[in-house]
């Protein structure tokens, strides 16, 4: 509730007030004004601006190329797909890109204070709980940047991970379940936990106060987070926790293939009809 009676956007903080009354945290990526627009309109609670950006809109084989600028210019036009008034619009967070936020609490500080006074993000969200990583947090968040985490398969460290699943062993579980508690306790308002066993994410879950936003991490977390064109089909491959609800991309395919097809068969050459008809 806004004391003042003004209208405004959702708060970070208050994901925790859902935990605490049981709401189930939706949270679907967008990329452009498009696909924000079709994100608010199904009722997202959080649209993500996600780094996953750099392989659905840009073509990349990862996120690792995915620069600042480029986070900005497409949280701006996420911004601009938005229609609701702001006080029913989702709340918008964005993902601090590679090396945006590795190299220093100065650096980090400037890139997600870039992003959040030049777009509509209200937050935003960055990768790992390492000591350096956890100062870096603990910074933005005494300077009023509102954080997110994310741990389990964190993307940008593709090259040290992959893209298997993590923690399936038990002292990697125990060192995973530290991390999130040294995240909440740096002032995280929330926790991505990704392609993990279920049972940490339930464990999370009843463990930590702040809400645990799970992908591929079961269903027993405190909301779910998945990429809106692996939703729906886009995707030439989707990974294994987020199977397409439509065939979109076979969909669009054949939509577009019948109108380029169509439009052989009734105009095979327009041209010359044309000049036969045009009078002398």
């Amino acid at each position: 509730m806004d004391p003042l009676g003004l209208s405004r956007q959702m708060l970070p903080a208050e994901l925790i007030r859902f935990k605490q009354t049981g709401k189930v945290i939706t949270v679907l990526t967008a990329w452009d004004s498009l696909s924000s627009a079709l994100v608010e309109a199904a009722g997202a609670d959080v649209i993500l601006v996600g780094d996953s950006l750099g392989m659905v809109a840009l073509g990349h084989p990862t996120t690792l190329p995915v620069t600042l600028e480029q986070m900005l210019h497409h949280t701006q036009a996420v911004g601009r797909g938005l229609y609701l008034p702001i006080n029913k619009q989702p709340l918008v967070v964005c993902d601090l890109p590679f090396l945006s936020y590795q190299c220093g609490e100065d650096k980090a500080v400037a890139a997600a204070g870039s992003l959040l006074k030049n777009s509509c993000a209200a937050g935003v969200k960055l990768e790992g709980a390492e000591p350096e990583i956890l100062a870096v947090i603990e910074r933005l968040v005494r300077m009023g940047i509102p954080v997110m985490g994310h741990l389990g398969l964190t993307p940008q460290a593709v090259h040290r991970l992959g893209y298997r699943k993590q923690a399936e062993d038990q002292q990697s579980q125990i060192k995973l379940l530290k991390q999130a508690v040294d995240l909440q306790q740096v002032g995280c308002f929330a926790l991505v936990i990704e392609h993990v066993p279920e049972c940490i994410g339930s464990r999370l879950k009843k463990e930590l106060q702040i809400p645990v936003i799970g992908i591929g991490a079961g269903d027993d977390c405190d909301g779910q987070v998945r990429v809106t064109a692996d939703l729906i089909g886009l995707t030439s491959k989707q990974p294994p926790f987020s199977q397409p609800l439509v065939p979109g991309r076979k969909l669009f395919i054949e939509a577009l293939a019948s109108w380029v097809k169509e439009q052989h068969r009734s105009g095979e050459n327009p041209t010359k009809e044309a000049s036969q008809q045009a009078p002398d």
